[in-house]
């Protein structure tokens, strides 16, 4: 187990209400209420502003739970990364334990009021997704397996499926697609990170592809990812939540990033070092457009959806 469980209640300073909102991620909290907000208008059947509003909204604070658990079992991990360090666990702002208690206590609440606000499905799934990140993810392929950003990457593309859930009260092929989309995006995405912070990810002795198999490997899997999202990603258009914005999208943004991932996978390590690797960060940045715009773009299509058919 980790060390964060048992780690002493001392405190580098009193805790602000910040500290708190730290432990719930609130960057990675986004992009769940985004994927997840884009999920529910996608989907055919129309929700109530105010069941939509509420979904949303219990849907993030589940997030936020899953981003506290996560810091609670990982804090003698983030204490040794450099990137991490300072967050309010390692920093000594935050007990180990209060950031459990607000972990479960939000996860709770969370699942429970989603399936009250909208249906049960939703909120069972909710909960699936917070078990998958804090304790599959979190507590066990982490630590073990250089696999662990590629299956524990599916509680990051959940979001959207719950979204839909709200809406249908179901899964849909359409939902699987967004999933995929999440799914196939989030290694690419996270070993460029680990390509110009393999040294943090060494010093904690978490298993990233770039420390168990080296840089060069990890340049290969980056390709080989992107090179089977991009037909995913643009298969995407030709099904209900796609149209012609989002292929136009999706065409464009794609053959960016299999440019940018041919680039990483041509890079001689010593020229990547020699000039701060670059071309890995602007490969890094470009992931965040890519998948914001995707799903934008899905957004888009279902908003002139509802618009030609009348409105919601």
């Amino acid at each position: 187990m980790s060390d964060a469980s048992i780690t002493p209640e001392v405190t580098g300073g009193e805790a602000e209400f910040g500290d708190y909102i730290a432990l719930l991620k609130p960057r990675v909290m986004s992009l769940v209420v985004f994927t997840a907000f884009i999920g529910l208008i996608a989907a055919p059947v129309p929700v109530h502003p105010v069941i939509a509003f509420c979904a949303v909204l219990f849907i993030a604070i589940g997030g936020g739970a899953s981003g506290a658990l996560n810091m609670w079992y990982d804090a003698d991990i983030d204490a040794v990364m450099k990137r991490t360090s300072g967050r309010p666990i390692p920093s000594g702002r935050v007990g180990a334990h209060e950031a459990l208690a607000l972990g479960l206590t939000l996860a709770g609440f969370s699942c429970v009021m989603l399936a009250l606000a909208a249906n049960v499905f939703s909120g069972l799934f909710l909960a699936f997704t917070i078990f998958f990140y804090a304790v599959i993810y979190t507590m066990w392929l982490k630590r073990w397996t250089p696999q662990n950003i590629v299956i524990g990457g599916a509680a990051g593309a959940f979001p959207p499926m719950i979204g839909w859930a709200v809406s249908t009260g179901g899964v849909s092929l359409e939902s699987v697609l967004m999933f995929l989309l999440v799914f196939m995006w989030t290694p690419p995405h996270f070993w460029a990170l680990a390509l110009f912070m393999k040294s943090d990810y060494d010093a904690a002795k978490v298993p990233m592809l770039t420390a168990t198999h080296g840089r060069r490997v990890t340049r290969r899997h980056i390709l080989a990812y992107t090179l089977l999202l991009a037909p995913l990603a643009i298969g995407t258009g030709f099904t209900s939540i796609g149209g012609p914005f989002y292929m136009a999208v999706a065409v464009v943004l794609n053959g960016l990033f299999l440019l940018g991932a041919l680039r990483i996978w041509r890079r001689d390590e010593e020229a990547a070092a020699a000039d701060g690797y670059k071309v890995e960060k602007s490969f890094f940045k470009l992931s965040l457009i890519y998948l914001f715009a995707h799903f934008a773009a899905i957004g888009a299509e279902a908003g002139l959806h509802h618009f030609n058919v009348g409105g919601w």
